[in-house]
């Protein structure tokens, strides 16, 4: 995890209007960044990779943060609101331009597609309709 993205992820951050707007900012901008980042053939050294995400979520959020968490929050019903503003979408773009915005439905799926083989949880709820709805969008705007 380089500067350069830690300091994109903080602005995407600053652009919520409350502490609880950012903090949902700060996750979820982590979350994209973290599961596309994964997308490579390149061989991936995990405990490398969550150590330096940890090591960026605790110094930016403190205490009882963790990568893990970021996903888990990812998975309830809480990110939809995050990836459903404006003002995020806007920020993400303009912050993170490395993950287009076009690739979150995608990466929540595959978020809830490892939580699901991981903890066994139903993936069917509010992240599962968005992605949803959001195929449904892109397949009529492709008609």
């Amino acid at each position: 995890m380089n500067p350069q993205l830690q300091q994109n992820i903080l602005a995407v951050t600053r652009c919520g209007t409350s502490k609880s707007e950012g903090t949902g900012f700060f996750r979820v901008a982590t979350g994209l960044c973290y599961l596309a980042s994964l997308m490579t053939k390149e061989k991936l050294d995990f405990k490398q990779i969550d150590r330096a995400y940890n090591r960026f979520i605790y110094h930016s959020i403190g205490r009882g943060h963790s990568i893990t968490s970021v996903l888990q929050f990812m998975s309830g019903e809480k990110v939809v609101r995050v990836v459903e503003s404006k003002r995020f979408l806007e920020a993400f773009a303009t912050y993170c331009p490395e993950v287009p915005v076009e690739s979150i439905p995608f990466l929540l799926g595959l978020n809830l597609g490892v939580a699901k083989d991981i903890s066994g949880i139903d993936v069917r709820g509010p992240v599962a309709d968005y992605i949803e709805r959001q195929r449904q969008l892109r397949e009529e705007a492709d008609a």
